[in-house]
């Protein structure tokens, strides 16, 4: 025979096994509802005492089964209260794996039915992620609300999440291949969401640089085509990214020799190591790819004379004649300095122009492919300043010694 007890913390559990058995049972009549109801109760009271905190989350979320799927019969904010109490079933759990066992059970059922009030759904895994002190715990849950996210068309609870992704990942610890699920996942649900463009190309270059061209990469890396091609179409669309890593990455350089997307791959070899005359002999005998991609020859003539002057920057030695601009981006004289103007508006020019001597004297340009060689030129730099600061410390010292033996003479014979 169960006893009961006059509990403080269990409370709200058996206070929510109460609530929803009364609501299972309501429609039976009390002869049937009362017996079920104790037994019930009585049932969560034995799992309380001997601490079978998994048998108490089961028997909780069977009863919670009639609130998640017949939501409108309790307020959202009494529902949200009930999923939080049986939420609060994992900081009881006494070992990781059972808490993991418990956060499951959580997460499947609160994952049914995905489009039945997801954002509720999604607010109570939060709250579970939030309990769990387990960062497999964790990585799981948000896995779980990624997907809910996703079959509910909630996107927009989850997207401010994004921005943490990074911090998350650190804490989590995960391997290499969860890592790429986690930004194929987060890419998919910022493809089609409207002004995250930036933030879908930002994610798909994560989701492709997963893939490290290893032997343990040969059986899967041929599913990251389509996600490459996605990335390249995104950044010769973008009117606004002027640099990417795209061409070292083992995921995209596969496109070179794949006889359907090879023409794509070569497409973002011109915009990132070739010049606007490439570009348009490409135009010309591909066109209607450029259609089935859904890029506008105008917006790519566009990006391609800023990627073109970019190049001429990287190769004229900081000076750069108004002849050779013209010739690059294929545009009049009288042209070069609203183009100067709208590179620097764009932040991937700092520059002079002397008109007098028809020159632009650029002082620092953005790389469209920043790589190893450009890591090394940086180096460079960055060893010739440090010389540079070494040796005007050594003649700031040197004077200084010179001056105080000045001073020390001076009055050695004012004595």
């Amino acid at each position: 025979m169960a006893t009961i007890v006059n509990t403080t913390e269990e409370e709200p559990m058996l206070a929510v096994v109460r609530f929803t058995a009364e609501l299972a049972w309501a429609d039976a009549g009390p002869e049937v509802a009362d017996p079920e109801v104790t037994r019930l109760c009585l049932e969560a009271q034995e799992h309380i005492l001997a601490g079978c905190w998994l048998d108490m989350a089961s028997l909780m979320l069977a009863s919670a089964d009639l609130l998640l799927t017949c939501p409108s019969r309790v307020p959202d904010k009494d529902l949200e209260c009930i999923l939080s109490v049986i939420c609060s079933v994992v900081t009881k759990a006494e070992s990781e794996d059972q808490a993991l066992q418990i956060t499951d059970l959580i997460c499947t059922k609160l994952t049914q039915q995905p489009d039945d009030k997801p954002a509720l759904r999604l607010k109570v895994l939060f709250s579970l992620y939030n309990l769990l002190p387990s960062a497999y715990g964790k990585a799981f849950v948000y896995k779980k609300a990624l997907e809910l996210a996703t079959a509910g068309k909630a996107a927009d609870y989850i997207i401010p999440s994004f921005k943490n992704i990074n911090s998350f990942v650190s804490e989590w610890g995960i391997g290499n291949s969860e890592q790429r699920e986690l930004y194929l996942a987060i890419a998919r649900i910022l493809k089609d969401h409207k002004g995250m463009a930036k933030e879908y190309f930002n994610f798909l270059n994560k989701y492709l640089a997963t893939f490290k061209g290893s032997d343990d990469d040969s059986a899967t890396i041929g599913d990251a085509k389509e996600e490459a091609v996605a990335a390249i179409i995104e950044f010769v669309k973008s009117s606004n990214l002027f640099q990417c890593d795209l061409l070292n990455m083992a995921a995209v350089s596969q496109l070179e020799k794949d006889e359907k997307y090879q023409l794509v791959y070569e497409l973002l070899k011109i915009f990132l190591t070739k010049r606007l005359d490439s570009y348009i002999e490409f135009q010309t005998t591909n066109s209607a790819l450029l259609k089935d991609y859904g890029l506008v020859h105008e917006e790519c003539i566009t990006k391609m004379r800023l990627m073109s002057l970019l190049d001429l920057s990287s190769r004229c030695s900081g000076k750069v004649p108004y002849s050779a601009i013209t010739e690059a981006l294929q545009i009049n004289d009288d042209e070069v300095e609203q183009w100067i103007v709208k590179a620097i508006a764009f932040k991937i020019l700092d520059c002079k122009v002397d008109q007098l001597n028809q020159t632009v004297i650029v002082s620092r340009h953005t790389e469209r492919i920043f790589g190893m060689p450009q890591w090394q030129g940086l180096r460079t730099k960055l060893g010739v300043w440090r010389g540079n600061i070494a040796s005007a410390i050594n003649i700031i010292q040197a004077n200084k010694v010179t001056e105080e033996g000045t001073q020390a003479m001076q009055g050695l014979t004012i004595r």
